[in-house]
């Protein structure tokens, strides 16, 4: 009726009546002290925000993060650190990604952003840039000593900082590097590159120059090698709740910040030999009841987890059946007879004494726990708890 005021159907909201993905900021809090607790001595805590704080929202979580007195944020580009500053949040950024154009270099002076800097001539761009502006930026030197990746090489970074000392409008802020295999239980490699990175830093004092400040470890190196802290860590990974590797899981007792749920939209019977979904890859041995998940592959859940995924509803496990669809997924609810639409469906997360995680996807389709988190689409709403 026109005119009429239209209201929810469900106390929650419209946000919970199909899918979404709940975060919960006490857990990660927690997760917070934990880590800080950890840390070696004076060491200073910088918290990963980047890809939209891992799926899991960035401004929200740089919100608690701040609050509970995280000194420095990183991030991978400009526009993620133009975002936080739009935002509201004022504490040193990072950001990690090489940037090599004027207009870019101008954003991050006006955002009052921190660069990377990765070679000698990056650093004449950057200073070429701000002098006319009369600004000076700190900047961060990546050195690359083993990732091969992002960075100048390790036994050419003295080149580096003394380019960036001999330039105008740019300050040095701290050297670092990034680990390549600091979550593999073989230590050999995440050695090397300490002691090369041990040996950037000894060549440049003996050159006169003393970096406000050093950081190397990753959410791996942070949990597996206090001596790897210097003067800060960059945690990512671990701020969220997971591990980087099993053998790393005693060290702490952090707690998944990100679970995803879904309602039930219909629940059929169907009988034995019936095809369900997409080229009938899976078909009906017996009759069974059917549930219908309004949650698919565009929403994040790989279609690569068909058949290899299971799911809690009311505290229990079932399985999911036929192809994982762009929109929707189907789950066996025969053991669950009073199963109904508008349930909820835990599809990460904890539901009573049960729990899947990340790390069940990614291993179950052979990927890593990051690009799960990483992989869940906007058009699922965030839902902050707590």
């Amino acid at each position: 009726m026109v005119g009429q005021q239209l209201h929810s159907p469900h106390p929650m909201g419209i946000a919970q009546q199909r899918a979404w993905v709940e975060i919960d900021l006490t857990a990660l809090g927690d997760n917070v002290q934990q880590l800080c607790a950890h840390l070696a001595p004076g060491a200073m805590f910088m918290a990963v925000v980047k890809a939209d704080a891992y799926g899991h929202g960035a401004m929200p979580v740089a919100e608690v993060l701040v609050r509970l007195g995280v000194q420095r944020l990183a991030v991978a580009t400009t526009q993620e650190g133009i975002a936080l500053r739009q935002g509201g949040i004022h504490v040193p950024i990072l950001v990690l990604g090489a940037i090599y154009t004027p207009a870019e270099i101008e954003a991050i002076a006006h955002h009052h952003l921190e660069p990377t800097l990765c070679t000698p001539h990056q650093a004449a761009l950057f200073a070429q840039t701000l002098t006319p502006l009369g600004t000076t930026l700190p900047v961060h030197l990546n050195i690359d000593t083993g990732m091969s990746r992002l960075g100048t090489r390790w036994t050419d970074a003295l080149s580096l900082v003394q380019a960036v000392h001999e330039l105008p409008s740019l300050h040095l802020a701290s050297v670092y590097s990034h680990f390549a295999t600091a979550d593999d239980p073989d230590p050999t490699f995440m050695a090397i590159q300490r002691d090369r990175f041990e040996a950037v830093l000894t060549e440049l004092r003996r050159h006169g120059f003393h970096p406000p400040m050093v950081h190397l470890a990753n959410s791996a190196g942070t949990l597996g090698d206090r001596t790897l802290h210097y003067d800060g860590v960059r945690i990512g990974l671990s701020l969220y709740g997971l591990y980087p590797a099993p053998h790393l899981r005693p060290i702490l007792p952090l707690r998944p910040v990100l679970a995803v749920k879904a309602r039930i939209t219909q629940v059929k019977a169907i009988p034995p030999h019936t095809g369900v979904s997409y080229g009938h890859r899976y078909v009906s041995d017996r009759p069974l009841r059917l549930a219908v998940v309004s949650i698919g592959y565009a929403d994040g859940v790989p279609r690569l987890l068909t058949h290899k995924m299971q799911v809690l509803i009311r505290g229990q496990r079932v399985p999911q059946i036929g192809s994982i669809t762009m929109d929707q997924l189907m789950v066996d609810v025969t053991e669950l007879p009073d199963v109904q639409p508008g349930d909820c469906v835990t599809l990460l997360g904890q539901d009573g004494s049960e729990q899947i995680t990340a790390d069940d996807w990614a291993d179950a389709i052979g990927t890593i726990s990051w690009e799960i988190l990483c992989g869940f689409k906007p058009r699922l709403p965030r839902v902050y708890l707590n």
